[in-house]
């Protein structure tokens, strides 16, 4: 029936999927149709889930005689009210979580630091670390290390990736990513999906300060900063160095972007679909 079906099509895109889809090197070097990929996975099992309670109702309504499946219906209930409860708690404490302490932060930041005429916040310390903060009041943090150690295009490489993370909002991604892995009972979850999209994240930025130095100068810069440690509520530019160095490498790949775009789709339309044969 409809309703099993979605309720599988749930299982396999929240628990089997994030860990066959952290596998797939081959969707690195797209990273931004990568990143649409997992959204449309983890948003498929999310919709599937969610589903599963509408798709029993074409049959109540429908006169069916369910008193002999009493199962099915209060499973379907079920299935729907705890995925929707824990996506609601979850996603309340991963919001206050994060928000508290990226505002402790930017507070400590504010103290420690200088601000200098281009926006950017430098802390007297000698290891070469750039990261942002973001969110409300959002922060570029550079250490005098980073100044001192990088010429003019390295710098501008480096403020071009933070700047990025913070223009496109990537930290509203990862805490999506986040609510949903949090979301997930923890026998079920995969630390190496959330692993996945935070390097593919960065990859992303990169592109940009590729764009705006070019990809040796965004390279050596990458080497420069990764022995860096930034804040854990932080974006760090240092994360996944050797990686992102050869994504770096590698450079664009259409095909793969192709293949990832049309993942998204499938993994959308599937749970859609049987929610739509149910009432069809």
């Amino acid at each position: 029936m409809v309703p099993l079906a979605l309720a599988g099509v749930a299982v396999a895109l929240v628990w089997l999927a994030p860990g066959l889809l952290a596998r797939q090197r081959r969707l690195r070097p797209a990273p931004r149709a990568a990143l649409v990929a997992w959204q449309a996975v983890s948003l498929g099992g999310v919709l599937a889930a969610l589903s599963v309670a509408p798709a029993v109702l074409p049959l109540l309504l429908g006169g069916d005689d369910l008193r002999s499946h009493p199962w099915l219906v209060a499973l379907a209930l079920l299935v729907t009210v705890v995925v929707l409860g824990r996506l609601l708690l979850s996603g309340h404490r991963v919001g206050t979580r994060i928000r508290q302490a990226r505002t402790e932060h930017r507070e400590l930041v504010d103290i420690l630091g200088e601000h200098d005429r281009d926006g950017l916040v430098v802390l007297q310390h000698p290891t070469p670390t750039a990261y942002c903060i973001p969110g409300r009041g959002s922060r570029v943090v550079l250490t005098r290390g980073v100044l001192d150690a990088l010429p003019d295009d390295q710098l501008a490489a480096v403020v071009a990736h933070e700047r990025a993370h913070l223009r496109a909002r990537h930290d509203l991604l990862l805490e999506f990513f986040t609510v949903l892995h949090e979301s997930v009972p923890p026998g079920l979850r995969s630390r190496t999906a959330m692993a996945e999209v935070r390097l593919l994240v960065e990859a992303l930025a990169d592109r940009a300060a590729v764009r705006r130095s070019g990809a040796v100068a965004t390279a050596r810069a990458l080497v420069a900063v990764a022995e860096g440690r930034a804040p854990e509520v932080a974006m760090a530019a240092s994360t996944s160095a050797p990686v992102r160095l050869h994504l770096l490498a590698l450079g664009s790949q259409p095909l793969t972007a192709s293949l990832a775009y049309a993942l998204a789709v499938v993994a959308v339309a599937l749970p859609l679909a049987l929610l739509g044969l149910a009432w069809a």
